[in-house]
């Protein structure tokens, strides 16, 4: 095999690959072509519906325990409150944030952050109680501010802007569909009472009729948390919209 010969330059040709390399060097100064961000002195600017750090509002929660339910992680237990209501306890040692709790919460209890690099000093403090779900941990932020990289449409440059980005996203929270619980077929009732138990607002209560148990549903106090329609053994309720 023949070996590859090393290339030779005279000093014209030295002379000319050095400027070019300066040259390029300096370009680099003054219009950089590479994305650089110096975290944690700043920050990369992040979407409004990044998956972050979640957060709780307790006023807005129905018990629904769908945020439970829809966990893949198995991450999210659901803890009973002095007012006898559950509330949503989150394991960030098990989350994924897939943000699925926070899609489909049907009061808009859950709510995303930008918050994405909480630190804990052991396992055991990750698991994060219903109380402390509620305000955001405390933040120190060594960044001035975030950067973004955007690519000039006329020169093809690229161009790095700063700005100032807020951690707590300001967001509507998703009002939902208003639903109802409804029994299709009042028949096959067995009198059970697991749905009179399910139901946090007080909606189902049950009644004697000719020596049978029926159950009541009022549509004024029903949330459409689907709890009894989840746990209905004869599998006879349905939501439907209100």
């Amino acid at each position: 095999m023949k070996k590859v010969a090393t290339p030779e330059y005279d000093i014209k040709d030295k002379l000319k690959y050095h400027v070019s390399a300066l040259s390029t060097a300096a370009k680099e100064v003054v219009l950089p072509l590479n994305i650089t961000t110096h975290y944690p002195r700043e920050r990369k600017k992040m979407p409004d519906c990044f998956r972050g750090y979640i957060l709780f509002d307790p006023e807005r929660c129905i018990s629904c325990f769908e945020c439970s339910f829809v966990c893949p992680a198995n991450a999210i237990w659901m803890k009973e409150a002095p007012s006898g209501r559950y509330y949503p306890t989150l394991d960030y040692g098990k989350c994924i944030f897939c943000h699925f709790c926070v899609d489909t919460c049907p009061g808009g209890a859950l709510k995303q952050t930008k918050i994405h690099d909480v630190a804990y000093k052991d396992m055991d403090e990750m698991f994060t109680l219903t109380e402390e779900m509620i305000e955001p941990p405390e933040i120190i932020r060594e960044d001035e501010g975030y950067v973004e990289y955007e690519i000039d449409k006329e020169d093809l440059s690229l161009k790095r802007t700063k700005g100032i980005d807020k951690l707590i996203v300001d967001v509507a929270p998703s009002q939902g569909v208003p639903m109802v619980s409804l029994c299709v077929e009042p028949e096959s009732c067995l009198g059970c009472g697991i749905c009179e138990g399910m139901c946090e607002s007080g909606a189902v209560s049950s009644l004697k009729e000719d020596g049978m148990v029926r159950m009541k549903i009022d549509m004024d106090k029903c949330t459409g948390c689907g709890l009894c329609v989840k746990e209905c053994s004869m599998q006879i309720l349905r939501l439907v919209r209100k």
